[in-house]
């Protein structure tokens, strides 16, 4: 486990902090700068992942709760039936982004938007988004970071043209957020809603031979 680089603004700020108020203030000054360094460490943590390699299979895109899978036909990036698996991330739930198959990126959009509850069934199509299209041979697939009402960025450090590996670390949502994993309607889909993933641990769904 290690904590990411994003995190040390916020680390280090809550500790000017914890520094200033204990010279103000003396020990009681410094509980909640202490206690909001601590959180931050936490949040921004990235557990180190040994990803079993399968190319038949998808691996969760993120850590979070299934809120739906669901059927339809996606004209942003594979123009074909589609179905599609809705993460949602709590505050408390590692927020790194991983890639569910290897692929070489040949899509990127950003989308600037709201900020509603990542939750809320319109903030999929409202909210501040990152969309990002894998190909991998003739196959495609999307996974679209989603911003809650605490996030304020999305961070991806991957460009056009990148290829990634299985499981590999490519972005995260800063605060509560949401993940949308769409694939081919003819990919065997084995999460359903209420079930708690973690990315690239819990096996998705499994290409059809």
């Amino acid at each position: 486990m290690h904590i990411l680089r994003q995190g040390y603004p916020f680390i280090g700020t809550m500790l000017v902090i914890a520094v200033i108020l204990y010279l103000l203030f003396g020990v009681f000054g410094i509980v909640l700068p202490l206690l909001l360094a601590a959180y931050f460490a936490y949040f921004f943590r990235s557990p180190d992942r040994k990803v079993k390699k399968d190319p038949d299979i998808f691996y969760s895109p993120a850590d979070g709760t299934v809120m739906g899978v669901t059927e339809f036909y996606d004209d942003e990036y594979l123009n074909a039936d589609a179905k599609k698996v809705t993460i949602f991330l709590s505050v408390l739930d590692v927020h790194v982004n991983r890639a569910p198959l290897d692929g070489t990126i040949k899509y990127q959009r950003y989308t600037v938007g709201h900020y509603l509850p990542a939750y809320d069934k319109e903030a999929a199509f409202e909210n501040e988004r990152f969309a990002i299209g894998f190909q991998k041979d003739g196959l495609k697939f999307l996974v679209i970071q989603i911003a809650g009402i605490l996030a304020r960025r999305i961070d991806n450090w991957v460009s056009l043209g990148s290829e990634l590996e299985q499981g590999e670390i490519y972005g995260m949502i800063k605060f509560g957020s949401c993940t949308e994993l769409v694939v081919p309607k003819d990919v065997e889909i084995f999460s359903r809603k209420g079930d708690k993933v973690k990315a690239g641990i819990t096996v998705m769904g499994r290409l059809k031979q």
